[in-house]
């Protein structure tokens, strides 16, 4: 299976929303800058969204977007469904017909194994994910505080 740029990016860019720490409206080109990611690419991924009712858009000044769900609600799977990106590991995109007319004799190990992806990103949710980023950031920031209180020599030891 590959998941392209469209399905990486609006996951990303739906992480990025979700770790924002208030529900203020944020605009697409302050995740575009944060995420380098263009500015069209997300405005194209984030109508799709919108018509998802994943996001909610405001318009005029103060404007942007904000999630219109809670982020323990809103699965990967969701967000990669929602920019319509295919969630399919077969040759053939489920037709049954890889194999000329036939499927292939290894039709129904990459079937299970969509079904097993499927079934991951569908139980993963951006409440998961940004608890991730939150915890590997503070543990950035508890490192670099207790190096902080180390005399010069041992940082320096550490360092190397």
């Amino acid at each position: 299976m590959k998941l392209t740029t469209k399905g990486r990016f609006a996951v990303t860019a739906m992480v990025d929303l979700a770790m924002q720490p208030s529900r203020e409206p944020v605009t697409l080109a302050e995740i575009s800058r944060r995420q380098k990611i263009s500015l069209s690419y997300l405005e194209q991924l984030f109508s799709k969204l919108r018509r998802h009712d994943l996001v909610d858009s405001l318009r005029g000044p103060g404007g942007g977007y904000r999630l219109a769900k809670d982020i323990g609600q809103v699965s990967i799977a969701e967000i990669i469904l929602a920019v319509d990106e295919p969630i399919d590991a077969t040759q053939c995109r489920g037709k049954e017909d890889c194999h000329g007319d036939k499927k292939c004799i290894t039709h129904d190990l990459w079937t299970r194994l969509n079904e097993h992806i499927f079934d991951y990103l569908g139980a993963v949710t951006l409440k998961h994910l940004v608890d991730d980023q939150n915890a590997t950031q503070r543990g950035v920031a508890q490192a670099v505080q207790d190096m902080r209180g180390l005399p010069k020599r041992e940082r320096s030891t550490l360092a190397a």
